[in-house]
C-alpha cells in the first residue's frame, strides 16, 4: 500500500524542528569547499512487489512508463540543522534515473560545511558533468520552487526551467542528452554522490505538490499514454523510501486523495 509509511510519519512529525539561523556563506564560497558531486540515478534499488521501494539515495515518487516527455514539480524549500559533519540535502524533479543510467534534472540543494547550511538552485544532465550551481539564482528556506523538464523532440534535447515564485528569478537550460531512456518520471529528496553516497543532512520536512504550494499543475507528468499528476498513473507509482543499513534515513507520506502533492521526512539517527 502506498500509504503502509504513515504510522512511522505521524510519530516522526511530533519531534520539534530546530531551526537553523547562523549566516550562511554564498553559493560560490560553499562549492569551493566540498568535492564535486553527482545527483545520481537511484541506488540500491528494491521493490518489494506492493509499489513500495527503498533506495540509498532517493525518497520521494517515481512513475514509470514509455517516451516521457515532460515532469513538472513544486517545494517548499525545508530549514535545514547541519551538525558539524559536512552533510547535504538535495530536492528535484525530473526524467530518467530509476530504471536507466541518465538523468535530466533541476532542483535545490543544502550543504552543510561548517556547520552553516548554504542554500542553492541547481541543474544535472547526467552522467557527462556534476551537477551546476546556478549563481544567478537566491534560494532561502521557505522560498516555493516551480520546476519543470521538457523533452522536444524535433531538438532532440531536454530544457529545465527552475523558478523561485518568491524573488521571481527564473533559469532555464537545453541539452541533448545521448542515450536518455524517458522511461520515467520522479519527484524525489536525495543524497548526492561522490564516489560513494554522501551523508544526508537533517531537512526536517520537505513539502512537494500542488496542495502545499498552491501553484497548479505539479507535480505532473506527460508519457506517451498519461498526463496528469501523479497518482493518475496508477499502477506504475513507486514510493520510495531511503534506506541505509536496514535504517530509514527519508519516509515519504502517502500522496494527497487528488494525486498531486506529498512530503518526505528525514528520520535518519
Amino acid at each position: 500500500m502506498l500509504t503502509k509509511r504513515l504510522g512511522i510519519l505521524g510519530a516522526i512529525a511530533v519531534l520539534p524542528a530546530l531551526a537553523q539561523v547562523s549566516s550562511a556563506p554564498t553559493s560560490q564560497d560553499a562549492t569551493k569547499q566540498v568535492a564535486a558531486r553527482w545527483h545520481a540515478p537511484i541506488q540500491g534499488r528494491v521493490e518489494h512487489g506492493d509499489g513500495t521501494v527503498t533506495s540509498g539515495n532517493w525518497s520521494g515518487y517515481a512513475v514509470t512508463g514509455s517516451d516521457f516527455t515532460k515532469a513538472e514539480a513544486s517545494w517548499i524549500v525545508p530549514t535545514v540543522t547541519c551538525s558539524s559533519e559536512t552533510q547535504y540535502a538535495v530536492f528535484w524533479v525530473g526524467l530518467d534515473g530509476y530504471s536507466s543510467s541518465t538523468v535530466e534534472q533541476t532542483g535545490t540543494e543544502t550543504v552543510c560545511s561548517g556547520g552553516k547550511p548554504t542554500y542553492s538552485a541547481w541543474y544535472e544532465f547526467c552522467c557527462t558533468e556534476p551537477i551546476i550551481t546556478i549563481t544567478t539564482m537566491t534560494v532561502e528556506p521557505g522560498d516555493k520552487m516551480s520546476a519543470s523538464i521538457v523533452y522536444t523532440s524535433s531538438k532532440e534535447a531536454f530544457t529545465v526551467k527552475i523558478t523561485d515564485e518568491r524573488t521571481g528569478q527564473s533559469f532555464t537550460k537545453s541539452k541533448k542528452v545521448p542515450g536518455a531512456a524517458r522511461s520515467s518520471a520522479e519527484w524525489i529528496a536525495e543524497a548526492p554522490s561522490s564516489g560513494t553516497i554522501l551523508p544526508l543532512a537533517d531537512f526536517g520536512t520537505v513539502l512537494f505538490g500542488e496542495d502545499s504550494t498552491a501553484i497548479t499543475g505539479t507535480c505532473y507528468a506527460t508519457d506517451s499514454s498519461t498526463h496528469g499528476p501523479i497518482g493518475a498513473f496508477s499502477t506504475t507509482i513507486e514510493e520510495i523510501t531511503m534506506e541505509k543499513n536496514s535504517v530509514m534515513e527519508a519516509i515519504p507520506s502517502g500522496l494527497s486523495s487528488d494525486g498531486t502533492s506529498f512530503s518526505v521526512t528525514w528520520a535518519a539517527p
